[in-house]
């Protein structure tokens, strides 16, 4: 069960937003002008969907810079994700689970400007489907009644190094500058898809919304990702 839980919460840490400018811009410009803006962000609330090969969560998502993140999960329910950018916490009520990781030094990211720039240093950045806006769901499925077609404009990032997490990212950034979706392609060539909604900037999050005590009864796992003396 914790191996299998590893890969999402690995992806969970890439998830990334910003904010989008209206000229035409190279892929290089484009990211850089999201890294910029939000890098200005100093808090956001965000409903989340993210699919896997094995699950769709659904949640809320806090962030609070420097590096605060928490989602509340309402699929699985109660199920809770803190990081305070040195220590990741997820409850897993299913399993009556803590797990517990610390990140010191680890070089893993939130949602951050650091994560942008992490992105920056280790992907190659080009338009997927040039620099104008398309549906955010191909035509068939938005026919079907299954899909979105909100206009986004989707970078597409290729990896430099094997040591990150994904191969490859699909950034869908729509009409408003927010980020709607990170679809990423893990090393073992698994998707990962993160949905944004409702995002709200700069709502003045307190720090005790970060804060999490996790029940007294649930077993402990600690450094389920790996060991940060290794």
């Amino acid at each position: 069960m914790v191996k299998r839980l590893t890969a999402a919460w690995v992806c969970v840490l890439w998830v990334t937003g910003g904010l989008a400018g209206q000229e035409v811009l190279t892929a290089q410009q484009f990211f850089e002008q999201v890294a910029q803006r939000y890098a200005q962000i100093k808090d956001y609330v965000a409903d989340i969907t993210i699919t896997t090969p094995q699950s769709v969560m659904r949640g809320t998502l806090f962030y609070k810079r420097p590096g605060k993140l928490r989602i509340d999960f309402s699929e699985p329910e109660d199920q809770v994700l803190v990081s305070t950018g040195e220590e990741l916490l997820i409850y897993v009520p299913s399993e009556r689970v803590v797990l517990q990781q610390s990140l010191s030094g680890s070089g893993l990211q939130l949602a951050t400007g650091e994560g942008l720039a992490l992105l920056r240093r280790n992907y190659s950045i080009a338009y997927l489907e040039g620099p104008g806006y398309v549906s955010l769901d191909p035509e068939e499925l938005v026919a079907a009644g299954k899909g979105s077609p909100e206009p986004v404009v989707k970078l597409n990032l290729t990896w430099r190094s094997t040591r990150v997490g994904f191969r490859q990212i699909i950034m869908s950034v729509g009409q408003d500058g927010y980020m709607r979706r990170l679809k990423g392609v893990t090393v073992d060539y698994q998707e990962v898809t993160f949905d944004f909604g409702n995002i709200r900037v700069n709502q003045n999050l307190p720090d005790a919304r970060f804060e999490y005590d996790s029940p007294p009864s649930a077993n402990v796992y600690y450094n389920f990702l790996f060991n940060p003396e290794s």
